[in-house]
């Protein structure tokens, strides 16, 4: 599976536009705050780092179930909302190419 922010793929053609693919994970807990803010931005780092890997393993999934072969204009959302959960939105267009 090709994966790309841009619209084209460098070598080859897009034969089929299939949809617009997401992939949309949220952190299980949310990132505690203490009193060491070295640690919390390391922990929130982390926590983004896996709930975005989780994201593109939704959206290569859901862009396999209607056999594409290839993603592009992939867009990654980061939210991190007031309770400190990080939620990863992965969008873009699955595709077809040769």
């Amino acid at each position: 599976m090709i994966l790309t922010t841009t619209n084209s793929i460098e070598g080859h053609t897009i034969k089929d536009y299939l949809s617009i693919v997401t992939g949309v994970a949220m952190s299980k807990k949310a990132t505690a705050m203490g009193f060491s803010m070295s640690k919390y931005y390391t922990a929130l780092e982390q926590n983004i780092e896996n709930i975005k890997e989780e994201a593109f393993k939704k959206l290569v999934e859901n862009a396999q179930k209607i056999k594409a072969n290839a993603v592009v204009g992939i867009k990654v959302e980061i939210e991190l909302t007031t309770s400190n959960y990080v939620m990863v939105s992965v969008t873009g267009t699955a595709v077809k190419v040769e």
